[in-house]
């Protein structure tokens, strides 16, 4: 039962509860619900009880383990903002195209750049020293482009300059029909941690950053060579790392990796691709738990939501030689 009985809200009476005041979120009882209702609340409807009951597949997600229900509410009510945000985007874009939901994403994501929650977290952050920038390391052997991240001192962490350099590696994938196979990889414990958080507020203007991101996201054309793309995963994979996986063919993992998508006690959401690629590996309820939730799925639970193909124990990617081919 949900520990606060104000979110938890009456099927029957679903049609109308949304009127009685603001609720930045509500829980309700699977087994008692109806028929889909004609109209969604604009905040996150959230389940009780069994995922695979065929009447759960219009709520935005059903609550399993390991994320719990008090983690839920704690997340959501303090930035109710950039929940609603997302859960009005995964509805939106459960049936778009890729290069038709990228762009709503980024927009949504530059909404929450301006907004009290997203300010009032990066005014709390406390000036982060400048990591060893890192490289991309690139090479070709006939068929197979390599591709490795080459930042272990920053947990492989993406700033700008790696980032560009993704986005023309994947580039390259997708528009050289002689590359059948891509690997990607990094060096290190940690497949990547996600953006540089150093490099988050250096572009204040939303739109500006928009067009930055239309221009530079690798997410735009790994949506067209994912289908070649073989990833393996070590240690963390969080945030932008792990939408940026998420859109590979095939994904293996260590088994100590782990996944997590943070974006929300930031006051944003994913913007790397993440709620365009993460849904469409392990369904838009689940993806909704790991954002709204901001909880770490580990490997045995990636890989039992589809969002790993196999935990394999490969040896790492040496850090100063960053040869994929030892992965």
């Amino acid at each position: 039962m949900v520990s606060d009985e104000h979110y938890l809200i009456d099927p029957v009476r679903l049609a109308f509860q949304w009127t009685d005041g603001p609720l930045p979120l509500a829980f309700v009882e699977v087994a008692r619900l109806g028929p889909t209702p004609t109209l969604l609340p604009p905040f996150p409807l959230i389940g009780l009880g069994n995922p695979a009951n065929p009447a759960a597949k219009w709520l935005d997600t059903v609550v399993e383990s390991p994320v719990e229900v008090h983690s839920l509410v704690e997340q959501v009510t303090r930035h109710p903002m950039a929940a609603a945000a997302v859960t009005n985007l995964l509805r939106s874009t459960a049936d778009l195209a890729m290069k038709h939901a990228l762009p709503l994403e980024s927009m949504c994501y530059g909404m929450l750049q301006g907004s009290s929650e997203h300010i009032a977290w990066r005014d709390a952050r406390p000036n982060a020293l400048p990591a060893r920038p890192g490289q991309l390391i690139v090479t070709r052997d006939n068929s197979t482009l390599s591709i490795t991240i080459d930042r272990p001192a920053a947990r492989n962490a993406i700033d700008a300059p790696l980032r560009d350099a993704l986005n023309e590696a994947f580039s390259l994938a997708a528009l050289d029909p002689d590359v059948r196979r891509v690997k990607l990889r990094s060096t290190g414990k940690a497949f990547s941690v996600g953006a540089d958080l150093g490099e988050f507020g250096t572009t204040r203007d939303p739109a500006n950053a928009h067009g930055i991101r239309a221009l530079t996201l690798p997410a735009y054309p790994l949506s067209r060579c994912g289908k070649i793309v073989d990833c393996h995963v070590q240690g963390a994979c969080v945030g932008s790392g792990l939408e940026m996986v998420a859109f590979a063919g095939r994904i293996t993992a260590a088994p100590s990796a782990w996944f997590q998508l943070p974006e929300l006690a930031m006051g944003l959401i994913p913007g790397a691709g993440g709620t365009i690629s993460v849904p469409r590996r392990i369904g838009r309820q689940r993806a909704a738990l790991m954002i709204l939730s901001g909880r770490r799925v580990n490997a045995a639970t990636a890989l039992r939501w589809g969002l790993i193909d196999a935990i394999v124990d490969q040896p790492p990617v040496d850090p100063g030689r960053a040869d994929p081919d030892r992965s």
